[in-house]
């Protein structure tokens, strides 16, 4: 095994079949990253989302995709080379994925691609114990969405962190608190359809639980920008904390916590889930 993958995997205790299977996409994902470091995507772009604070943050639950965000709003942006980049990054660790745009059936501004690859193949090539590669059907894929913004709401913060495993190398990415900024829209504004998606809440309790506020004038402008707030009003954490009590009304949270469970190892993290619980957590929303 290439020694860079052996330093990458001595971070994680594996024993399960699914704890391997993470672990591959978060190496999957990190070289993703550095990938695109290389072909000077980050001159442009800033990452965001649950990944973003699962690799730089230390957030305690797996994440599935890459979520980038242009600078300034571009609709000309050309992902194409940045996608080989990641194909050649992949390649080169003795890894075989394929990495294609996705074509946009309705016209919008979130481009997508999908870094697919066999589970059980590239499983061996970072050393998974004999036999447990077999837990995997023959031909399932490890698929990672990449999205990226190219009409930005306005007002995010960003900073340059660096992380030194396979090589040193930095990645731009939202601050605290415009990432918190992102996730409290997506609280309050996701379309759950049939799902509601439980990472959302348990990011919202770790952002909390580490005392991070929401950046709010970012808040605001996601927010205009999808229909959920007047311009002409200025959004305060006041207002911010009774939208939130409402949405929490309307939650079914076991649904919530079932679909948290496969990314969290400690199932008594979502024990105490429900509209009471989260409606008393708002009270210590900060803004900033």
């Amino acid at each position: 095994m290439n020694p860079a993958l052996q330093s990458l995997l001595e971070r994680y205790d594996l024993k399960t079949s699914s704890e391997w299977e993470n672990a591959l996409r978060e190496v999957v994902q990190e070289l993703a990253l550095l990938g695109l470091w290389r072909s000077k995507f980050y001159e442009h772009v800033a990452f965001y989302g649950g990944t973003a604070l699962r690799i730089f943050h230390g957030l305690p639950r797996y994440s599935e995709d890459l979520d980038f965000t242009l600078l300034e709003p571009d609709e000309g942006f050309d992902l194409t080379p940045h996608l080989e980049a990641v194909r050649a990054e992949l390649a080169g660790f003795g890894f075989v994925f394929e990495v294609d745009r996705k074509a946009k059936k309705v016209e919008t501004a979130i481009d997508s691609a999908f870094i697919k690859g066999n589970t059980r193949i590239n499983l061996l090539e970072i050393g998974v114990p004999e036999g447990l590669e077999n837990h995997f059907p023959s031909g399932q894929k490890l698929k990672i969405k990449m999205e990226i913004d190219t009409d930005p709401p306005a007002g995010a913060d960003t900073e340059v962190r660096t992380l030194l495993l396979p090589i040193p190398f930095q990645v731009k990415l939202f601050t605290p608190s415009c990432l918190f900024a992102g996730k409290v829209h997506a609280l309050l504004c996701r379309n759950w359809k049939r799902r509601v998606k439980g990472r959302d809440f348990y990011d919202f309790v770790w952002y909390l639980g580490k005392g991070i506020p929401v950046h709010l004038s970012h808040l605001q402008s996601r927010m205009e920008q999808t229909g959920h707030w007047n311009k002409e009003e200025k959004l305060t954490v006041e207002t911010l904390r009774g939208l939130m009590r409402n949405r929490f009304a309307q939650v079914d949270f076991d649904q919530a916590k079932s679909d948290v469970m496969p990314f969290i190892q400690d199932p008594d993290a979502v024990a105490l889930w429900g509209e009471e619980f989260f409606s008393e957590l708002v009270e210590r929303l900060e803004g900033e």
